[in-house]
């Protein structure tokens, strides 16, 4: 920031623009942030009473999976009015498995209340979703809530947080205690004392005597830090004049838009304590919509322009998608225009609070609203009205953790199951359902073990399927380590034309990886052309299933002799006459069972990277090694070699050791032996015995 930008707020009017403001609410689970919803909304007067967790009365986890497991299992929506600016709501979950619900909400805010408690065990996860902010150049401000259970000093507590923050955390405001309990705060840029009361705005007094010199240490440092990128400001500090306020407060709102400091402010949501100036900081210094386009790639037109944050299906109004208004204006039954020019129709305008959907008429630029059966649109899409819209903030594709298999307990509910499943994707696309051909089975991946508990519930509890579940098939295959030959002659009469084919072949082992090859060295015409591929179809359809029960790579086969009937021979008879030479000859080429084995790469904080170690290697791992991992201050990537069969369950094993932070990814790299009791245990599974 130059020498001037503080005084101009950044360029964007002190982020007062036209337009209501759209605020996500985020933090690490357990952190307070339904409660602190619920607070707002209250203050507001957007609702008469503010509802707890306990009594299951909240506007936020509605859903009966979040209220099962008392906490949030997806985005929740609210809409509020302050000093006469509307509002929305974002309310993320916190627990990691349920991060994926932000990807597609994120782009679309103004700015992020990261909400916080005083828990070490939580800096880590804090540091997880203030990386998410910095990365997407998102705004944000840090709430620390539950400031009437904290045990610590205030400077302690921004010593144990600021790790966690690529930027310096500022303090706004430092409480007055009274017996170890926070009774109010000094707001350090105002240079006023408030004293908390109950569920109402707080009581403006004089700041107490004993105070004075708390306040004047703690402002200088607020003010230093500003100074850092305000030359103005620095040679005000120097002189030891008292800098104008509406500069202070023009440079806290321009460094905050500008990703340079992590204002923090405090309170307690259960309480209602701290809740109308975190309303007045969300209302004065928020950027506007103008600028969340612009940070966006938005170019100015004259269009209107959509972003799809996140989609619902419900019982009643059937798809709903949640859009951010980024520019003009949309009615109900406007057609839009996806990316490739293919149109939307909205069928249903709707403002969200909570679980309602309540119909309105047009939503105008800076609006949050649901627009009723989109058919085909998904989140993260961007939609335009005049136009296609260029794709501004595409999702990444989820990169699962955990699977399970999952069928229908009824077969008739197949096709139920395959629709549900599709609905559920399109709800969460951190989800991943893939078809298995190989092994006729249905994987539900998503990330982590809650993730799916809750995709099974609502499977079950939304869409009225029982299904059953079980660990993914490990795709196992067979091959062999020694050569044989082999003949074979296939004859059938049954009264007319016969059946008769007669191959010769040889097979011999190939390097690991090399595949499957077929040749033939017939001469003279003894086995016709015609039928070659009919044999060549014989051989790979033997391989499917080998000697241990398994699909057999890494061989060549070849034909070398064989006779025909010119009657009676067909495709079908040297197929089958291939088919039965590959049964009889697999067994004696010393078949060896493969497993595969993945190059698996762990993320975790440093200090849990001995007990990471240990895990992966009581799972089989082969460590590789592990390096700091890059943009994560603290952080570690351990690499590994592990069999895919190790792999199912390893990260509930990764969080239980990190606090729950630890996630990582893997890719398929190359099949191996697998013998002795192990490669028993196995064919013991699948009932088959090495030959």
């Amino acid at each position: 920031m130059g020498a001037d930008s503080g005084s101009g707020g950044g360029g964007f009017n002190g982020g007062r623009e036209t337009g209501p403001r759209c605020i996500g609410i985020v933090g690490p689970f357990g952190s307070g942030k339904t409660t602190l919803l619920e607070a707002l909304l209250a203050r507001t007067g957007a609702i008469q009473r503010q509802g707890t967790i306990a009594a299951g009365n909240t506007v936020g986890d509605g859903a009966p999976e979040a209220r099962a497991h008392s906490m949030s299992v997806e985005v929740n929506i609210a809409e509020a009015a302050y000093l006469g600016e509307r509002i929305t709501f974002l309310d993320c979950p916190g627990a990691v498995d349920f991060l994926g619900e932000s990807a597609g909400v994120l782009p679309g805010i103004d700015l992020a209340v990261v909400v916080v408690e005083a828990d070490e065990k939580k800096v880590a996860a804090l540091q997880v979703i203030l990386k998410q902010l910095e990365d997407h150049g998102i705004p944000h401000v840090l709430f620390l809530n539950k400031i009437d259970k904290a045990s610590l000093r205030m400077r302690e507590v921004l010593q144990m947080l600021q790790p966690a923050s690529s930027v310096p955390l500022v303090l706004r405001q430092i409480p007055i205690w009274s017996e170890g309990v926070a009774t109010g705060y000094i707001d350090l840029a105002l240079e006023r004392a408030h004293v908390y009361r109950e569920q109402a705005e707080s009581e403006v007094i004089e700041i107490p005597g004993e105070e004075v010199a708390r306040e004047i240490e703690a402002r200088f440092s607020m003010l230093e830090t500003l100074a850092d990128h305000d030359d103005v400001l620095m040679e005000a500090l120097l002189e030891d004049t008292a800098p104008e306020r509406e500069r202070v407060f023009a440079d806290l709102s321009g460094e905050m838009r500008e990703g340079m400091i992590l204002p923090v402010l405090f309170g307690s949501a259960e309480h209602g304590h701290g809740i109308g100036r975190l309303l007045k900081a969300i209302r004065h210094e928020a950027p506007g919509i103008g600028a969340t386009a612009a940070r966006l790639g938005l170019e100015e037109r004259g269009d209107t322009v959509l972003q799809i944050l996140k989609t619902v299906h419900t019982l009643h109004a059937g798809k709903l998608s949640v859009a951010r208004v980024l520019a003009g204006s949309v009615g109900d039954a406007d057609t839009l225009q996806r990316a490739d020019g293919s149109p939307a129709r909205v069928s249903g305008l709707y403002t969200v609070m909570g679980q309602q959907a309540l119909k309105c008429d047009r939503a105008e630029v800076g609006d949050t609203v649901a627009l009723g059966k989109l058919e085909g649109v998904l989140t993260g899409e961007t939609l335009g009205l005049l136009h296609p819209a260029p794709q501004l903030a595409p999702l990444a594709p989820a990169q699962p953790v955990l699977a399970l298999a999952v069928r229908p307990k009824e077969r008739r509910d197949e096709v139920k199951l395959t629709s549900a499943l599709a609905k559920l994707v399109e709800e969460d696309p951190s989800l991943v359902v893939t078809q298995l051909q190989d092994a006729t089975e249905t994987l539900v991946e998503g990330q982590g073990e809650m993730h799916l508990r809750v995709a099974l519930e609502r499977l079950t509890g939304k869409y009225g399927l029982s299904v059953e579940t079980g660990d993914p098939a490990v795709p196992y295959r067979e091959t062999i380590r020694a050569t044989a030959a082999v003949r074979s002659r296939y004859k059938k009469q049954s009264g007319g034309h016969g059946q008769f084919g007669d191959v010769a072949l040889e097979i011999r082992p190939l390097g690991r990886g090399d595949g499957f090859v077929f040749t033939d060295t017939i001469t003279g015409g003894v086995v016709p052309k015609q039928y070659i591929s009919a044999v060549r179809a014989g051989v790979e359809e033997a391989l499917q299933r080998g000697t241990l029960g398994f699909p057999t790579v890494d061989l060549a086969v070849t034909l070398t002799d064989g006779s025909y009937h010119s009657v009676d021979s067909s495709d079908q008879a040297f197929r089958m006459a291939a088919i039965q030479a590959m049964r009889e000859g697999l067994p004696m080429c010393k078949p060896v069972l493969l497993e595969p084995v993945h190059e698996v790469t762990v993320y975790c904080p440093s200090d849990a990277t001995a007990r990471i170690n240990g895990i992966v290697s009581a799972r089989r791992g082969q460590l590789l090694g592990f390096d700091a991992r890059a943009g994560w201050p603290g952080w570690d990537e351990v690499r590994a070699m592990m069999p895919e069969a190790e792999i199912g369950g390893l990260i509930i094993e990764l969080r239980s050791a990190t606090a729950g932070v630890a996630s990582y990814s893997k890719r398929f790299d190359h099949l191996a032996e697998l013998g002795g009791k192990a490669a028993d245990q196995v064919l013991a599974r699948h009932g088959r015995k090495a030959a």
